[in-house]
């Protein structure tokens, strides 16, 4: 029989609470277990001490009897250091998706055609500026009063 610690569900709907238990991995989620170890409630902040509650000389003792952890309670075993921490290395976590590259690759393009399309300063030659330029308040002569 394998024996797994891993977190059953309780609480209502999008209210959750799990009870962290020993089951039988071949039992659902939810169902038989065979130990309660501790609680977890999600909803309290991170600096709370009730969000994780564990008997931590009942998991020591389940791990002594070959039992598995889940990734999520191996996570709260590893910060109250029960368990080493393992080294994680997901490098494509943060790599954007194909829909993003080429949302990325299409403003890139853009902006080079914008860019392209706009002259530089240095390359036309300088305007003489007439009377109305230098003072735009006066009256162009040819217009009527």
């Amino acid at each position: 029989m394998a024996i797994k610690i891993r977190l059953a569900r309780g609480g209502s709907k999008k209210r959750p609470f799990y009870r962290i238990v020993a089951a039988d991995s071949r039992m659902p989620r939810d169902g038989r277990f065979i130990e309660k170890i501790g609680t977890y409630n999600p909803l309290l902040s991170k600096d709370n001490d009730s969000r994780v509650v564990i008997d931590t000389e009942r998991v020591k003792y389940w791990l002594s009897k070959g039992a598995q952890v889940t990734d999520r309670i191996s996570r709260m075993l590893e910060k109250l250091e029960i368990l080493e921490v393992k080294t994680r290395s997901n490098p494509k976590k943060g790599l954007a998706g194909k829909a993003a590259e080429e949302r990325k690759k299409e403003k890139q393009e853009k902006t080079n055609l914008t860019e392209n399309d706009k002259p530089s300063g240095t390359d036309l030659p300088e305007l003489e500026k007439t009377d109305q330029d230098k003072h735009p308040e006066s009256k162009p002569d040819n217009v009527p009063d």
